[in-house]
């Protein structure tokens, strides 16, 4: 990895150190970061496939960007895949996540591996549960579902809705406690950095189709 790239990507998880350290003390209200009531309470795919779950999150960011322009960011999302556009020294092992859509990921199909590190299997992956191209994704594991929505608003923008739910499984106690680390102290400065990353290249990439060729 270049320096300069180290650099930049150090000075942004020291930039970010504080949402992780505090994050336990705003619980509540990073839960729902940037939601309103009424998506906090809506429906989202996926609802009813985690029972009794111990992490539930809906977030949500106004893009200004028609959906057909957001969701192929979502689209290739994962590690060994365009990154989380999050702390990438953190959760793409330093690999600058993508800054341009991937023609390998543009046309996803039930059943392909979400990963979220770089060993791929049923506890560190999710696999893709269903979709409707540029409205819903819906991703799965075991105890996990992780559900997309894309509305599309006036004058072009989108509103995009994101809820996680996730049952810490206690019987096997490692994984567990590994779980409740992750979720509780960096899901949420991870999730509001990936979000406004998104916002981001889905407008650059849609200002980029707006110019007069």
């Amino acid at each position: 990895m270049p320096t300069s790239e180290l650099a930049r990507q150090s000075f942004d998880l020291i930039v970010g150190a504080p949402r992780f350290i505090t994050a336990p003390l705003f619980r509540r209200r990073h839960l729902r970061w940037g939601a309103t009531d009424d998506e906090v309470g809506g429906e989202m795919p996926g609802d009813g496939l985690v029972s009794d779950p111990s992490f539930v999150t809906t977030r949500a960011i106004t893009i200004d960007a028609p959906p057909d322009d957001v969701w192929p960011w979502i689209a290739q999302i994962g590690f060994g895949r365009a990154g989380f556009y999050s702390y990438d020294l953190l959760d793409n092992a330093g690999r600058p996540s993508a800054d341009r859509v991937l023609d390998e990921f543009r046309s996803p199909e039930v059943g392909d591996w979400i990963p979220m590190a770089a060993k791929v299997n049923e506890t560190t992956a999710f696999k893709v549960r269903a979709f409707d191209t540029g409205s819903w994704m819906l991703w799965e594991k075991p105890h996990s579902t992780w559900a997309w929505r894309l509305t599309p608003l006036a004058g072009g923008r989108t509103r995009l809705v994101t809820r996680l739910k996730d049952r810490y499984d206690w019987t096997a106690p490692g994984l567990a406690i590994v779980s409740v680390v992750l979720f509780e102290f960096g899901d949420y400065p991870m999730m509001r950095k990936l979000l406004l990353g998104i916002r981001t290249r889905a407008e650059a990439l849609a200002r980029s189709e707006r110019i007069p060729v």
